[in-house]
């Protein structure tokens, strides 16, 4: 079991003689070999929409080899078994029992299949910043095919040009040679596992020691951070750079190999008495699933101090099973609702990337449900009657649960029904409640920290959070409260199986459909009682407002805000006097896209950055019926700036697509409002899938700009692509697209990673 071992040894020989002239220098797996597939693989080979299965990241992940089985496959009428690398199986034998075959070994006088793979790859390079050919399908509409050794001539004879790396420029000759030789020598893996340091070490045992201490408030406590916590790359303060850290649940104690208990949940019945445990994360660090949180000495004290503070007791620990993953609020209601819900506001970007962000890598179950831009805020713990309140607290919690724990394909309907009923009876039960405090004020929202002001921006199947309010003014603004963070993280994160069945991930769908919808309301009480009509009517136009009327609860339409807000555009109103109240915890201030006055750049940058921000400006805030560029733009576009001195900086050029509504299912293109969708121009990487890059000198982003303004057609953008665009097949194409990934370290170094290329498109 190496992979079940903290501190073990991942050793395979690595020595081998070359055929003939005798002894060749060893190729090492880890000095040779995971280089060449970071650079030039993994981009594509990481996570659980790696083509094939095949992951790349590490020597588990090359020796386990690939599978015909798709994890993302929303038809499936029975759950698939999951295949999480270093948790479902070890070793080759293992996995190709689940599935996997080979691609490092050698079949009779046939070479290994990822030999042949590179070969065909490598005697077909591309023409240099040319676009691809278009029988060359890329992205999700491409059907992997993913051929057995056996198959490799049939699969070459079909497609000649898609050898690896697929339709990107390759390898090097010194890395195809390299990793030929390898492979003739029989693809020998040294990898070692990544171990603490001493300072570390210590601190793993300090944190595995409070979240196993004996007593039962400590065991529930323990159990609630650890499904809080399950999805997190943790990291110390003061620790070691690139070393991450993940909660798993142990059959041993602190001091003992882990010995992993790999349910499908974090949250199923462990079958047996559970240590919760930190191991570090193995294999290459990419982008998507890097979801970070930091633990400190200050953090440990702020647990103890929220959890330990007060005299609540646990008469009884509760047990484990579907009413016990549905409703969170009832299982874990012991402990003090202040504690869990500051806990998650302590760290509210966080649990809204587990949610929103990923990490299962196509996340449409999710994100088709949201607008493609919009800002979140937190409702105060004091001014949460679920907080506040424990006669509200017991009549709400009964109907907090969620559905997908019965993934039974006939009984989807009713399933739905009854919990949509359920939420719409809490909801009603919330308007009634809160109808008879005071007004709701600024007071109303926290404002804790720098965690107080999200900004989420959907990538079609991915989105991203950042901290601060990015952006112009959104169509719609979400307020959460502890019911509905609580219910989204455990919806999307805790309980959601990317494994499972058509019938699980319609029920996470439609009931994320309902979170949204309470969500927006809560923020609506923030407008004038006679404006929230008006915004919902235009958040569901359409057939929207035949789903207002079938799913969802009434709006409050009566009780006033305490807000003061300009009758003519309330919302606009409400987002300046918030950027004005609140403009200490805005992380990052934003004049590119918020221009105010003659000014949209931010000072204090070098004088061409500016004038390149300058010229930007003019982009956003534009509807597409006015910059008609638009539509030829993918959804997220970096843009690579360099000055003259050598600087360069990095934007994203995020499409904000229009919906008329997203509160159905199915047809989201019938939706869309491509007239009504503008630009984000940012300073940073906010997407881990970027689409496309311009790489831009800055004295000719004006000039950049003013094509972009003028052009009409396919053909004038093309243009755009030809003069700046950096294609698939450029020379250059692995140092433009890792330098993102510099960049991130430069700026936030806890959160670089690789990032994903399959969205990469053919423009």
């Amino acid at each position: 079991m190496p992979y079940r071992v903290l501190f073990g040894s991942l050793l395979l020989s690595l020595s081998f003689s070359a055929a003939a002239g005798g002894p060749a220098p060893a190729i090492s797996y880890t000095r040779d070999i995971q280089p060449i597939f970071t650079e030039k693989c993994v981009a594509c080979h990481a996570c659980y929409d790696s083509a094939c299965q095949l992951n790349l990241g590490s020597g588990e992940g090359a020796a386990r080899g690939a599978s015909k089985l798709s994890v993302y496959d929303g038809e499936r009428r029975k759950a698939a078994d999951p295949t999480r690398l270093f948790y479902d199986a070890s070793g080759p034998q293992a996995w190709q029992r689940m599935g996997f075959y080979s691609v490092l070994d050698a079949q009779g006088s046939q070479a290994a299949l990822m030999a042949r793979m590179l070969e065909l790859g490598h005697r077909t390079p591309l023409q240099p910043n040319a676009k691809l050919p278009e029988e060359i399908v890329l992205g999700l509409n491409r059907d992997n095919s993913c051929p057995m050794p056996g198959q490799f001539d049939e699969y070459a004879g079909a497609h000649p040009k898609e050898g690896m790396p697929l339709a990107v420029t390759g390898l090097t000759d010194q890395q195809y040679q390299t990793l030929q030789r390898w492979l003739a020598a029989g693809a020998p893996i040294d990898q070692q596992a990544l171990a603490p340091s001493a300072a570390e070490a210590l601190q793993v045992v300090q944190w595995e020691n409070l979240l196993n201490a004996p007593g039962a408030r400590e065991s529930l406590v323990g159990r609630w951070l650890f499904e809080h916590w399950f999805l997190a790359h943790i990291y110390f303060k003061d620790g070691e750079p690139g070393h991450f850290f993940q909660w798993v649940r142990s059959r041993t104690p602190t001091g003992q190999p882990i010995d992993l208990i790999n349910t499908r949940r974090p949250n199923d019945d462990p079958g047996t008495h559970v240590y919760y445990r930190l191991w570090p994360v193995q294999g290459v660090i990419v982008h998507k699933t890097h979801i970070t949180y930091g633990l400190s000495a200050a953090k440990m004290a702020r647990i103890k101090s929220l959890f330990y503070s007060g005299r609540w007791q646990v008469t009884a620990l509760p047990g484990y099973g579907p009413e016990r993953r549905a409703n969170p609020f009832s299982t874990f209601e012991a402990i003090p609702a202040q504690a869990r819900y500051q806990f998650m506001l302590d760290n509210a970007e966080y649990f809204v990337r587990t949610f929103i962000r990923g990490p299962v890598c196509r996340g449409q179950i999710a994100t088709d449900v949201i607008r493609d831009n919009f800002w979140a805020l937190f409702q105060a713990p004091e001014h949460d009657l679920y907080i506040t309140d424990p006669n509200y607290r017991g009549q709400a919690t009964p109907l907090l649960a969620m559905p997908g724990q019965n993934d039974d394909v006939g009984s989807v309907l009713s399933l739905w029904l009854d919990y949509r009923d359920k939420r719409n009876e809490y909801e009603a039960l919330r308007r009634d409640n809160y109808a008879d405090l005071p007004a709701p004020s600024w007071s109303t929202l926290w404002a804790g920290n720098d965690n107080a002001l999200l900004s989420i921006f959907r990538h079609f199947d991915s989105a991203s959070v950042t901290k601060g309010l990015i952006g112009e003014v959104p169509q719609t603004m979400w307020l959460f409260d502890f019911p509905l963070l609580e219910r989204t993280y455990y919806q999307l994160a805790v309980n959601f199986d990317v494994f499972g069945n058509v019938s699980h991930q319609a029920q996470t769908r439609l009931y994320f459909d309902l979170i949204r919808n309470g969500a927006e309301q809560n923020f609506l009480r923030l407008m004038p009682a006679d404006s929230r009509e008006d915004y919902l009517n235009d958040w569901y136009q359409s057939g929207g407002k035949f789903k207002m009327w079938l799913d969802y609860e009434a709006i409050d339409d009566d009780k006033p805000t305490a807000l003061i807000l300009d009758e003519r555009d309330p919302k606009r109103d409400f987002a300046r006097q918030l950027l004005l109240r609140y403009g200490d915890l805005n992380a990052w201030p934003d004049p590119i896209n918020r221009c105010d006055g003659a000014y949209c750049s931010r000072p204090n940058i070098d004088l061409a950055l500016q004038n390149a921000e300058q010229a930007l400006s003019r982009l956003v805030s534009r509807p597409a019926a006015g910059l008609s560029v638009i539509h030829q733009l993918p959804e997220a576009t970096m843009l690579r700036v360099e000055t003259v001195s050598g600087r360069r900086e990095v934007y994203s050029l995020l499409r904000n697509r229009a919906h008329s509504n997203v509160a159905f299912l199915l047809g989201e293109a019938l939706r869309y409002q491509p007239g009504l969708d503008t630009l984000t121009v940012y300073p940073g990487v906010l997407s881990s899938y970027p689409n496309f890059m311009f790489n831009i000198p800055a004295e000719q982003v004006p000039a950049f700009v003013d094509a972009m303004e003028s052009a009409r057609d396919g053909q004038a953008f093309e243009r755009i692509v030809e003069r700046w665009g950096i294609r698939r097949s450029h020379p250059q194409f692995w140092q433009y697209f890792h330098d993102l990934s510099r960049y991130i370290q430069e700026t936030e170094p806890l959160e670089t990673g690789v990032l994903d290329m399959n969205r990469y498109q053919n423009l």
